[in-house]
């Protein structure tokens, strides 16, 4: 996975890491600086070489803030540059994903990992990896500059190292595990805010707030038990690498001190000595704590990766693909079709279904809740494959169709009206992008939505919230209606499309449909039955299977489901009036 995010910033991956190395190099330059610093600068007492000496010191220092900030910039940038790639990878990734895989993964927890995850590998690749290169580089360079300035005290040092990678391997493993555990705890709890304040409304209406506090409380204490361990893993770790280096380093000290006095070496070649092996002991212990910043970021991806490995049961044929004609005329079949949602393979929601549509024909499904009457739109989409049997468009078997070039011959009212976050104009277009201003108002008088919208503060330009909110159940329906009308799909799915609608805008719609639905196939779900009487067959659906299909009339005499559900529709509208 990486490489793909990689390549094409090669060039910029090279300067960083020329600038990682130069850095490096002049931060340990700087300790050849210091020892010449002190034999040729204080203890000849030489003011001109002691000017020299500070001169190269200075220049030092000036290249390595030329080299820190090359290095900081590249490295940033690319952090940032492979998240934004990553986050736009996964969503594409995940919005071609069936919709069966929504069933069993958390949207919220699935945004958690696209947000949170990633701006943890941002800070990981921008900051902390660049840290454990240069402390890496830093480490190896500070070591064989430590046996070229004196052998004997390296050995010293040397003896310390096993010490020291040794909890690195035992606690590194402890912490990979729970930073992953500590992300998936974290993502429950963007999960759990996410879901409550999404349904604030009804959190309040039934005065839930308090054991939505206390349940919150709870995942928020789990997270932090986690994180809390994890911690105190990494803790550790840095403890005991503190405690073996600098110790390592004060016997060092010790040792180089006395040959100092014995004249063995000269106070240069210690303090270089003592600066390259505090190089050495930052080194290890920055990359100490660096590797647990590594392990979070290990859990991280791993979490992404899962999503990228996600593979959509729907998908384009891969042999023998067809194409449909530019003009199609909407005729739809079912053959023995028997389909189970993956989440109940155990109970089937549609079994033995057989129907043929006719073209430009309007045929109301009917049915108890549950029936399968929004599983047979479902199947239409190709949202989900049937387990037996086939559908047919047009005479073509839709499993060989491209998903796209089946879908743009549907025009979908849900049962719940889809708005997004946008302007009036946006939700409209939504379907077909490059509709004009007349098209656009067309769809809107046709689905008497143009009255409220050019009440609204800015027309069409209005900006909605979140889910259409601000808006009445009845207006975002009729948006829903208008947008599916701008697509002028020649099949027209309407998903009990006037349920939310009060009784004037119903009125309005039932005598707009008649025009609408001319030269469409429509496919009208409806509970209220006075919706779909006028439709011109009635397929009467239960508990997965077709029942029977004919008028109204002949339903009301040939089908005691039918003429029960008419009954109870009938006899409640008195009331309702």
């Amino acid at each position: 996975m990486a490489a793909q995010f990689t390549a094409p910033y090669r060039w910029q991956m090279a300067g960083a890491l020329l600038a990682l190395l130069f850095t490096a190099a002049i931060t340990l330059s700087m300790g050849q600086g210091i020892r010449l610093l002190v034999d040729q600068g204080f203890a000849t007492r030489s003011p001109g070489l002691l000017n020299q000496s500070i001169l190269l010191f200075f220049a030092l220092i000036l290249a390595l803030a030329v080299g820190t900030f090359t290095r900081f910039y590249l490295v940033s940038w690319l952090g940032e540059r492979f998240v934004a790639d990553i986050r736009k990878q996964v969503f594409d990734h995940l919005i071609e994903l069936h919709p069966g895989f929504y069933e069993s993964n958390r949207s919220s927890e699935i945004q958690s990992r696209l947000t949170a995850d990633t701006t943890l590998l941002q800070s990981v690749i921008g900051s902390s990896l660049s840290l454990a290169l240069r402390n890496g580089l830093m480490l190896l360079g500070g070591v064989v500059l430590l046996f070229v300035t004196n052998p004997k005290l390296t050995a010293i040092v040397m003896l310390a190292l096993p010490l020291v990678v040794a909890p690195i391997l035992i606690f590194g493993r402890r912490v990979r595990r729970l930073s992953r555990l500590s992300q998936d705890r974290v993502a429950d709890v963007g999960s759990y805010v996410g879901e409550t304040l999404g349904q604030i409304k009804t959190v309040q209406a039934y005065n839930h707030q308090g054991e939505d506090k206390r349940r919150f409380a709870a995942t928020v204490e789990e997270a932090f038990a986690v994180a809390r361990r994890r911690i105190a893993q990494r803790a550790w770790l840095i403890t005991v690498v503190i405690v073996l280096v600098l110790g390592a380093v004060g016997i060092m000290l010790w040792v180089g001190g006395m040959d100092v006095i014995e004249g063995r070496i000269s106070g240069g070649e210690l303090a270089a000595f003592v600066f390259y092996s505090l190089i050495v002991g930052s080194a290890f212990g920055s990359l100490s704590e660096v590797i647990g910043e590594l392990q979070r970021a290990v859990g991280a991806a791993e979490r992404i990766a899962e999503l990228l490995q996600a593979r959509s049961m729907i998908v384009a044929p891969s042999a023998d693909v067809m194409r449909l004609p530019a003009s199609v005329r909407g005729e739809i079949a079912l053959e023995a079709v028997r389909f189970a949602y993956p989440s109940r393979p155990e109970t089937p929601a549609l079994d033995a279904f057989s129907l043929a549509i006719r073209p430009g024909e309007t045929l109301a499904l009917v049915g108890p809740s549950g029936a399968g009457k929004s599983t047979l739109f479902d199947l239409l989409l190709r949202f989900y494959d049937p387990q037996e049997g086939r559908i047919l468009l047009d005479g073509y078997p839709i499993e060989h169709l491209e998903p796209n070039d089946l879908r743009r011959c549907f025009a979908l009212v849900p049962q719940t009206p889809a708005l997004f976050y946008g302007t009036v104009e946006d939700n409209l277009r939504y379907g077909k992008p490059a509709a004009s201003q007349d098209e656009l108002e067309a769809a809107a008088r046709a689905a008497h939505a143009h009255e409220f919208i050019i009440r609204l503060p800015q027309g069409y330009r209005t900006h909605l919230g979140e889910a259409g909110i601000g808006l009445s159940g009845g207006q975002r329906q009729r948006l829903a209606i208008a947008r599916a009308l701008l697509v002028d799909a020649p099949v027209l799915l309407l998903d009990e499309a006037t349920s939310a609608l009060d009784a004037e805008s119903e009125h309005l719609i039932q005598q707009a449909l008649p025009r609408l639905m001319k030269g469409r196939t429509t496919l009208v779900i409806a509970h209220r039955l006075a919706t779909v009487r006028n439709a011109d067959r009635i397929a009467v659906v239960e508990r997965g299977k077709l029942v029977a299909v004919g008028s109204h009339a002949e339903l009301m005499v040939d089908n005691p489901l039918y003429a029960r559900l008419a009954a109870l529709q009938f006899d409640a509208a008195p009331v309702r009036r």
